[in-house]
């Protein structure tokens, strides 16, 4: 779940799970970003840096990360996807062919392949057929090239980052800047690692604990679109957890072993219920909270953040972004995809509904909309 404009507007907010146990009623979320933000002074929305700071720089790079905390969000969300040789390293997906020059490495063609993930088959380079060092000769490149052309000046730049490169870098920018910074690891696709054997979760909480960060009040939140693992995390993790929900679809773990729920039953309220048991935090995709109508326009809230709220879940949706492209109908300035449109109309919508923060790729004008909106 990126990126603009400068804002020393905090965020507030991480909750911090109360239990290592699997709870009997809602997970208990305390500290965190709370004391974080309170240490700044401020407390409302907390804007995630979405995969850092995209809009200005190709994501999940250093540079990313680093544009993100310096444009005032003390959040970012880091993809995870683990190498051949059982490093965690940032990426959307595992498959790295738009993301990276690994087309242009010759001595890699023959690892082009064709994979089903999910249920999808997928052709391309993975991460897992490559170990950490075979990785770090590849450049990030620009995912989005056609909406996103300037960030192409950076190809040739930035190397893929591991997560502990995340984290010493969120360290020592907290030190600079002089405020708790802290991440939002996902863990991707933790059905289809299992199944080859490469679970990304016993990774992520080896690095929790060398870095001292599976605790009360640590500045983590761990996300997933599957189920099962965050239920399996909530038992060995003293940091929050975030449910991420889409508008279509099932968790591929529910698909996996033949259990028909799907997103939609996990947002109605008996569901949120059920994540509340292990979850501080909902993530669903922005149509779930105000859809669109058929000429792609805003419509109405739905009922889903009073509902999350009402089961005690805080709700931080995905993902808002400032071009044309990813605009609601009557909000683009233009037809070029490539152009700003009212991204403040749409961030001021969610704001309004009652959302306790959102992702987004421009972190600074998520700022503004959240100052504009609080008042300070």
């Amino acid at each position: 779940m990126m990126r603009k404009r400068l804002g020393l507007l905090t965020l507030s907010a991480l909750a911090v799970l109360g239990a290592t146990g699997l709870a009997a009623g809602p997970a208990s979320a305390t500290g965190g970003a709370d004391a974080a933000a309170a240490s700044r002074g401020h407390d409302g929305p907390v804007i995630v840096g979405h995969r850092g700071a995209p809009g200005y720089r190709p994501e999940h790079t250093l540079a990313s990360y680093e544009l993100a905390y310096r444009q005032g969000v003390d959040f970012v969300d880091v993809d995870l996807v683990p190498t051949k040789d059982g490093r965690l390293v940032a990426r959307h997906e595992p498959e790295i062919g738009g993301t990276t020059d690994v087309a242009k490495h010759p001595e890699f063609a023959a690892r082009k392949t064709t994979k089903v993930i999910d249920g999808a088959p997928l052709t391309g380079w993975f991460t897992e057929d490559f170990t950490l060092a075979e990785l770090k000769t590849l450049y990030a490149a620009e995912r989005i090239p056609d909406i996103r052309p300037d960030n192409t000046i950076y190809h040739g730049r930035y190397r893929i980052a591991t997560y502990q490169e995340v984290l010493d870098l969120t360290r020592r920018l907290g030190r600079e800047l002089h405020r708790t910074l802290g991440t939002y690891p996902e863990v991707k696709h933790s059905t289809y690692f299992a199944s080859i054997k490469n679970p990304i979760e016993p990774k992520l909480v080896e690095l929790l604990d060398r870095n001292h960060l599976n605790r009360r009040g640590a500045p983590v939140a761990i996300q997933s679109f599957e189920v099962s693992n965050l239920i399996a995390l909530h038992r060995q993790v003293r940091v929050p957890l975030l449910q991420l929900t889409q508008a279509t679809g099932a968790p591929a773990d529910f698909v996996a072993k033949g259990d028909k729920r799907t997103y939609a039953d996990l947002v109605t309220p008996a569901g949120l219920r059920e994540i509340a048991k292990y979850a501080d935090y909902l993530g669903p995709e922005k149509a779930q909270i105000i859809p669109l109508d058929k000429a792609g326009n805003l419509t109405k809230p739905t009922s889903l953040v009073p509902d999350a709220h009402a089961a005690g879940l805080k709700v931080q949706p995905y993902t808002f972004r400032n071009e044309n492209n990813f605009l609601p109908a009557n909000l683009r300035s233009s037809a070029n995809p490539q152009a700003y449109g009212d991204i403040f109309a749409e961030e001021s919508a969610f704001l309004k509904a009652g959302v306790d923060g959102f992702f987004a790729d421009q972190p600074d004008t998520a700022l503004e909309s959240v100052k504009a909106f609080t008042g300070h």
